[in-house]
């Protein structure tokens, strides 16, 4: 097995817990150290990234130039990125960003969005910038089409494609499938992005690694949006166990995430409605509409999560959610929707994606 490059993800994707009110010193602090134990790619900014405080998806506590300024400030060996949604961000931001010295950008789309991502790539190439095409619910299309949307956004110029397991609920054999298939068509290097829903990040993180992925996605205390992401102080001692040295000290990266991260999880247990968005894959931006038609009908949020995604994985709107729960209502008893805490997932990006 060869070493991958690990990407720090917890300053953006870690955001969505804290409702992305990491400030400009905290980025600074914990950019500043993650840089300091050698890890080569630092992310940072909203998590919904470019552009979402502006176009009104949760009002970050930092502005993007704000962000960009701290990183530029901490990070001295590592490249520091952004994530970028089109339809969310703007050219000009990658431009900006470019200004500041950011070293890499992702740009994520829905699988089923790909060509969206052109320009934003083409743009970030022109400044020199390292790009990785984030195919978001890479779940949703079958392997043999997933690859050629990566021949695709190979000929955009991107750098390494990202498999993203956006709602935590691939299995291994699904990452291998994905990963053979474009290996078929294509010779884009490949990453893997995957959330924790049904416990399965690190093995599946762990697979990817072992089918040769040159990225792979990884978050101090596992901290990410709905169940989290690859934690990234487990997934080093994992890979030490696997005999794969990546030159970072897991003590000391243990030491980072008690100090700075830790503190900030006020979850306990599991929660089955993250359980159930892996199972059903479910992207937990969708959270709101399943609030607010699981509590208008009275009816279990779980069931209707697994009921509008046997429908549609991709996207959930609003009609169809509310469809699906007026059917549910037909056989549905009382059901007290608070206790399942649905207004503790933030974030609204799938409004941007078509």
């Amino acid at each position: 097995m060869k070493a991958p490059a690990i990407l720090e993800t917890t300053l953006r994707d870690g955001s969505y817990v804290i409702n992305f009110q990491f400030t400009a010193s905290d980025t600074e602090v914990i950019a500043g150290e993650l840089d300091r134990l050698g890890f080569p790619f630092i992310e940072v900014g909203h998590g919904i990234g470019l552009g979402a405080s502006e176009a009104g998806m949760g009002q970050a506590a930092e502005t993007d130039e704000g962000y960009m300024r701290a990183a530029a400030k901490a990070v001295k060996q590592a490249r520091w990125g952004m994530f970028c949604i089109p339809g969310v961000a703007k050219l000009w931001h990658i431009d900006m960003a470019a200004d500041y010295g950011m070293g890499f950008v992702r740009v994520g789309t829905n699988v089923t969005a790909v060509e969206s991502s052109r320009p934003f790539i083409e743009r970030a190439k022109k400044h020199g910038l390292f790009v990785s095409a984030n195919f978001m619910k890479s779940y949703a299309m079958e392997p043999r089409e997933f690859a050629q949307m990566a021949r695709l956004t190979r000929e955009y110029g991107s750098d390494v494609l990202c498999v993203v397991d956006s709602a935590g609920g691939m299995m291994t054999a699904d990452v291998e499938a994905y990963f053979e298939a474009v290996r078929e068509v294509t010779d884009i290097p490949l990453g893997f992005h995957g959330h924790n829903n049904l416990e399965l990040a690190v093995a599946n993180t762990l697979r990817a690694v072992e089918l040769g992925a040159a990225v792979v996605d990884t978050s101090l205390q596992g901290l990410g949006r709905s169940a989290g992401n690859t934690p990234t102080e487990i997934f080093l001692m994992a890979l030490q166990r696997k005999g794969v040295s990546v030159d970072i000290d897991p003590l000391a990266v243990m030491d980072v995430g008690e100090t700075y991260v830790k503190p900030l999880i006020r979850r306990h247990g599991y929660d089955s409605v993250d359980i159930v968005s892996g199972y059903a894959q479910f992207h937990s931006s969708y959270m709101g509409l399943i609030r607010e038609f699981s509590g208008k009908y009275r009816v279990d949020p779980r069931r209707l999560i697994m009921a509008v995604c046997a429908q549609d994985k991709v996207n959930a709107p609003r009609e169809l959610v509310e469809r699906m729960a007026q059917k549910l209502a037909e056989d549905s008893g009382e059901v007290y929707t608070a206790r399942f805490g649905l207004d503790r997932y933030f974030g609204a990006e799938q409004d941007g994606q078509s």
